[in-house]
């Protein structure tokens, strides 16, 4: 189905090449009309009518043209801004090349996030003192099923809502499903005159709420408070603050929809094995505590899960990938900007990655200052914590000259941090770089001062997971390495390295190795290794008993990284009865070194042989040995009838 771009040049304050859009983006553009909104908004309508798949050029007016296309009775059209992001700039009469990567990306098909129903029926929880507790549990009790959790010994005058004192043990849960763990339990005996008595304090009491307003003013009762939804914590001392909550609570109630952010293959989880602990950077990094240990793997709650995506971008196995969107969406948007841009004339384009509050900053900076460079293409994220160092390559392999992250004030920094590190040990300092600015005037400035280095000459296009992003993207930004790359401690790649003098191939890293990367050889004492497979986990490290192994974090791009390395073998003993191969053949002279003659089991030389004997051998010489230890006692005789009469007297 093809489209059709509606042009707009906002009263003529910008400028449109139709030509060079139309050629470029490969959809068919309207004339550029100058007031959409308002005197041609009949243009628009019929528009909306005759065409299929209509994209308007205006991110301010969104309102405007669906409600238009909500009285016609037709399909809602696309949008894409290329006024803010574009044509307000100081470079807009360059913009052409990017206005086109925009409207390309604009007709891109994005995948839907899966999403479950959260019902919330309005029960809900306030937790304070008194004087406000009571007076906000007064406005509620009218829309909501309100308990108080009274902090201290303020009485209530009002029976239209539950009052309860008690001491939180723990507050589990989100929106519709928040359960309390509480000691020291009184209920209100609301019979008799004067004040109301409380019952007998109660231990290890359990109770539910939708929503939870926290009046105490204090510690938080869950981790990361400002994303857990349904938790309304407030300053009791800011009424505004409160009157605002008590407006939100009553909006919580209903049936939402919970986007699944993200995806756990607990198959590929590199977390634990045999009680020995591996991998813990999703539990590490984790701001809202969604993420536990659950034996050798992880589990991820997904109604308190915020949707930061930083355990996704940290995880070394992809056991847990980012769904909203997937890292496959993200690359199709950048590549699709990036070959727009250079089929449109664009040299070398440089990609902004932001989110919310990163397009009310470019639109800012839009309308009252110098806007974008021309050369500066921004990509819109629900959240960049989760941009880690595969996306970050794949930008630069698909052709952008550099690619900056601009972090927003409630983007979660510490993957990011991490991230950007790995990613300027494999492709360099100068093309990566995170902006932490709020000022738009002051971010139009840097992004203007920024030096812009070549692109790639030949740009690829990094597909499969983000471990095969990184090595493909890597490989076109490194083509002449020889030698390893060498990156930051706790990379999730590099080599192991065996110290064979201590090594005894005892395989118990082989066993446990949740990767595969470290594999035995059934025919022979061996210990292989498979580069590109290591996630760097160190369970090898843990478990090995002679402490022989240590890890070199490190990026190998040659094909040697794929296939196998042997990095400890020895030669087999024979057995000394039947010649099969078995066992190692120092391990086995150790032993006999240590035990022949001196431990009674061995003190013989018959009985030292059979340390140099296989499974078989062994047990068939111990068999046979005068001091068998499998031998029992004698069979006892079978009684017979005339065992029976001989003891009889009267025979």
């Amino acid at each position: 189905m093809s489209s059709k771009l509606l042009l707009c040049d906002c009263e003529g304050t910008q400028s449109l090449d139709l030509d060079q859009i139309s050629s470029a983006c490969e959809m068919s553009c309207s004339k550029v009309h100058t007031a959409l909104c308002t005197r041609e908004l009949g243009v628009a309508a019929e528009m909306l009518k005759t065409e299929d798949q209509l994209v308007i050029a205006c991110g301010q007016e969104t309102v405007v043209f669906s409600d238009l296309a909500d009285d016609l009775g037709v399909d809602q059209p696309g949008f894409v801004d290329l006024r803010d992001r574009a044509g307000w700039s100081e470079q807009g009469q360059d913009a052409a090349p990017k206005m086109a990567a925009l409207a390309a990306e604009a007709i891109l098909p994005q995948p839907i996030t899966s999403a479950v129903d959260v019902i919330s029926e309005g029960t809900c929880c306030i937790i304070g003192p008194g004087e406000i507790a009571y007076d906000l549990a007064g406005q509620l009790s009218d829309s909501l099923a309100v308990t108080v959790l009274v902090t201290d010994q303020a009485q209530p005058l009002s029976r239209s809502f539950d009052v309860i004192r008690a001491k939180v043990r723990n507050l589990t849960g989100s929106l519709g499903g928040f359960t309390w763990q509480l000691d020291q339990v009184q209920q209100l005996e609301p019979g008799g005159r004067g004040n109301f008595a409380w019952s007998a304090p109660r231990d290890r009491a359990s109770s539910r709420c939708d929503i939870v307003v926290d009046l105490t003013g204090g510690t938080p009762l869950v981790t990361a408070p400002d994303k857990r939804e349904g938790y309304l914590r407030v300053d009791p001392r800011d009424a505004v603050a409160v009157a605002r909550a008590a407006f939100d609570a009553v909006q919580l109630v209903g049936t939402f929809e919970k986007p699944l952010y993200v995806r756990l293959d607990e198959a590929l989880c590199a977390h634990s094995r045999a009680g020995q602990t591996g991998c813990s950077n999703c539990l590490d990094i984790c701001p809202t505590g969604a993420i536990i240990p659950a034996g050798d793997y992880v589990a991820i709650d997904p109604m308190i899960c915020a949707g930061c995506g930083e355990c996704s971008a940290l995880c070394p196995s992809t056991a847990i990938t980012y769904e909203d969107p997937p890292v496959s969406a993200v690359l199709s948007r950048m590549h699709i900007l990036a070959r727009t841009f250079r089929r449109a004339g664009g040299v070398a384009p440089r990609l902004l990655v932001h989110d919310a509050h990163g397009s009310q900053m470019i639109r800012m900076a839009a309308r009252f200052g110098r806007g974008l460079p021309a050369d500066v293409i921004p990509l819109e994220l629900n959240g960049v914590s989760g941009f880690g160092h595969a996306e970050m390559l794949a930008g630069l392999a698909h052709g952008f000259a550099r690619v900056d992250v601009l972090m927003g004030p409630k983007t979660e920094r510490d993957a990011l941090d991490r991230e950007l590190v790995l990613a300027q040990a494999i492709a360099g300092q100068g093309a990566l770089s995170l902006i932490d600015e709020v000022d738009p005037d002051a971010l139009a400035d840097l992004l203007y001062a920024h030096d812009a280095p070549q692109p790639l000459a030949d740009p690829v296009l990094p597909l499969g997971n983000r471990r095969q992003i990184t090595r493909l993207a890597a490989q076109a930004l490194n083509p002449d390495a020889e030698a390893p790359l060498s990156l930051p401690a706790g990379a999730p790649y590099g080599a192991v390295v065996v110290n064979t003098d201590s090594c005894t191939l005892c395989l118990s890293c082989v066993s446990l190795c949740p990767s595969g990367a470290l594999i035995d050889n059934p025919d022979k004492p061996q210990l292989n290794f498979q580069q590109d497979a290591c996630l760097q986990c160190g369970i090898c490290r843990t478990i090995c008993p002679e402490q022989a192994i240590a890890l070199v974090p490190q990026l190998d791009l040659s094909d040697k990284a794929l296939s196998q390395q042997v990095l400890n073998e020895e030669e087999p003993l024979e057995c000394v009865e039947c010649g099969a191969a078995f066992g190692v053949r120092s391990t086995v002279e150790r032993i006999m070194e240590k035990l022949s003659g001196t431990h009674p089991m061995f003190a013989t030389s018959d009985q030292a042989r059979m340390i140099q004997m296989c499974d078989d051998c062994r047990v068939n010489a111990q068999f046979h040995s005068t001091d068998n230890p499998f031998q029992s006692a004698p069979r006892p005789r079978v009684v017979t009838t005339d065992d029976y009469f001989t003891k009889r007297k009267d025979h």
